[in-house]
């Protein structure tokens, strides 16, 4: 290579990298622009800041619930069957076991289990509809059937066949239910790419010869943030529902740890000598997914998302 073709290598190369780091300063504005415009929005959902409140308060619980609970969980010589009262405000269970205390230790366990279910399906998810949406051919036609075949089945049957395959337990609890709702993130993904996928700013980025990794990593995922953030929340509320519908079954986490989906099972054979003991863990469950059903859909109308959630617990 003489002289001037070297110096006209560098320039091109210089070019390159002037025009990507203009391309970046563009879609940094553009984010900042979008961030105003949905925080304005936000700021005048009610009902996402409701669900907030809620969801904060539920969480510092589950955080704090050793220290809040007045006994231990397992403690079982309170007398059985105690209603409500001040010393249990939420009465006895059928081994004397103090409802109050149980319900507290069972928020840390379902909305664990609700969330790392969401993050595992979320990042699995996420993955593959972006490779879908970006490379599309082949690839997009192998990885949507796979979806299609999670879709086509219904998430208790999915949920209870995993479970029922691999056995009972927290972890098997959690992969079986992330398997359930990988195929809500990659829908949501691969349709966001799919409409980012002709932006001047993708045509700009292919055309000065970025890498697809970073097109991917720099350009497309942040703008798609605002979809995946709201499928999350909706995912944590059906990832518990799932869990407590899977422990009332018996097929949940281990029978000697405190959940909401355990009290209930306990409690049906004695709904109408003990209604407590089922009513209060499903008012728990109820009020969770409530607050974090509100929150989403205050978030999918601050992001202006349209879709996200709408069919959620319709197929896998």
């Amino acid at each position: 290579m003489n002289r001037r073709q070297t110096v006209t290598a560098m320039q091109t190369t210089a070019a390159g990298a002037r025009a990507q780091e203009i391309l970046d300063v563009l879609a940094e504005e553009r984010r900042a622009r979008q961030g105003n415009r949905i925080w304005a929005r936000l700021k005048r959902e009610r009902k996402a800041f409701v669900g907030i409140v809620f969801v904060i308060c539920f969480v510092l619980i589950a955080i704090f619930s050793p220290t809040l609970a007045p006994y231990h969980p397992d403690d079982d010589d309170f007398g059985l069957f105690q209603s409500p009262s001040l010393e249990h405000p939420m009465g006895t269970d059928s081994f004397g076991r103090d409802l109050f205390t149980r319900v507290l230790i069972g928020t840390r366990v379902s909305l664990t289990i609700g969330l790392l279910a969401a993050l595992a399906a979320m990042l699995v998810g996420v993955s593959l509809g972006l490779l879908a949406g970006y490379y599309g051919g082949w690839l997009d036609s192998l990885i949507m059937r796979l979806i299609d075949l999670l879709w086509a089945f219904p998430v208790i049957i999915l949920t209870v066949g995993m479970v029922a395959i691999f056995g009972a337990g927290a972890r098997n609890v959690v992969i079986a239910v992330a398997l359930a709702y990988i195929d809500d993130f990659a829908r949501v993904v691969r349709a966001e790419v799919l409409r980012l996928r002709e932006e001047e700013f993708m045509v700009a980025a292919r055309s000065i010869g970025a890498p697809d990794w970073r097109i991917m990593g720099r350009h497309i995922l942040p703008n798609i943030i605002a979809p995946i953030i709201v499928q999350v929340t909706f995912a944590v509320g059906l990832g518990i529902l799932a869990e407590s519908g899977l422990t009332f079954l018996g097929l949940g986490v281990d029978p000697s740890t405190p959940t909401w989906g355990l009290s209930l099972n306990e409690g049906r054979a004695f709904i109408q000598r003990a209604w407590w003991i089922s009513v209060f863990p499903g008012m728990a469950i109820v009020c969770t997914v409530l607050a974090l059903n509100l929150f989403g859909d205050g978030l999918r109308d601050a992001f202006d998302v349209r879709g996200v959630g709408d069919n959620d617990g319709e197929g896998g």
